[in-house]
């Protein structure tokens, strides 16, 4: 297990809740306790299909792309409220759940609510990293995610689902929209 105190750009206090967001499945699976939940909007980076898959959504030979947090524009999600006597099992949860690849980059970053701007734990893509695929453009991704069939499934499925569950939520997503429609 990584201990998340040696992960690089976080700096949660000891002994102080913890806000989380998310924009992707942990909105309605988080799968951790919280006290809280709101809506928040993330200034700086948008949500898209920028992480290839080679296990759950696709293979190595024919990989398919994963959500992924890539910087510019906005995004809308959930900031979930972990108290502070359930951080260290959440982290540990969350750092399971999200850092298996380390394809992504846990950071602190300022989310905007209607009861007032939280900082967040977000996890977002590592440009660096070798499955970062946020530069293929939409015909390239949209590619990737009709070809994508994993472990847990066809891609095009994933894509509906997260598209269908966002909406149950009230967030639409225009860039998620024109991936669709170019499958």
């Amino acid at each position: 297990m990584t201990n998340p105190s040696t992960l690089p750009d976080f700096d949660h206090p000891p002994g102080t809740d913890l806000w989380v967001f998310a924009y992707g499945s942990l909105m309605w699976n988080p799968g951790f306790p919280f006290v809280e939940k709101r809506e928040g909007l993330l200034r700086g980076y948008h949500r898209g299909f920028c992480i290839y898959s080679h296990q759950h959504r696709g293979t190595p030979e024919r990989p398919g792309a994963v959500l992924g947090l890539d910087r510019g524009g906005a995004c809308r999600g959930m900031v979930f409220r972990v108290e502070a006597a359930a951080v260290p099992d959440v982290l540990r949860y969350l750092w399971q759940r999200e850092m298996a690849y380390r394809v992504y980059i846990p950071r602190r970053l300022r989310v905007r609510t209607d009861q007032g701007d939280v900082r967040a734990l977000t996890f977002t893509a590592d440009p660096a990293h070798s499955q970062y695929c946020g530069r293929l453009g939409l015909d390239g991704t949209a590619s990737l995610i009709r070809q994508g069939v994993g472990q847990s499934g066809r891609n095009v499925d994933y894509l509906s689902s997260l598209i269908d569950h966002l909406a149950e939520l009230g967030i639409e997503d225009q860039g998620l929209r024109e991936l669709a429609a170019r499958i």
